[in-house]
């Protein structure tokens, strides 16, 4: 997106001076956020809460994409990879 870890952790509500610390320790692993705090990460980056948990580039971007369909779209799209 473009932003830093401070300000997607101020956007978030977090105390300026910790922000970037706690989105830090986020990304390395070496804390989790609760479900809330992920959505509302989720929601600030216009993503779904399960591309944080894709472990691969491809199936994240394909959760995006999926995200942005509505249901047709992806009744199609299952329809299709079964009868592959």
């Amino acid at each position: 997106m473009g932003i830093s870890q401070k300000e997607l952790g101020v956007r978030l509500g977090m105390e300026e001076g910790t922000a970037s610390a706690r989105m830090n320790h986020y990304e390395k692993g070496r804390h989790t956020p609760d479900y809330l705090t992920l959505k509302r990460i989720a929601a600030e980056l216009n993503v779904p809460v399960a591309y944080f948990f894709c472990e691969s580039e491809i199936m994240a971007e394909l959760m995006v994409k999926l995200e942005s369909m509505d249901d047709e779209e992806i009744k199609a799209i299952l329809t299709q990879l079964e009868s592959n």
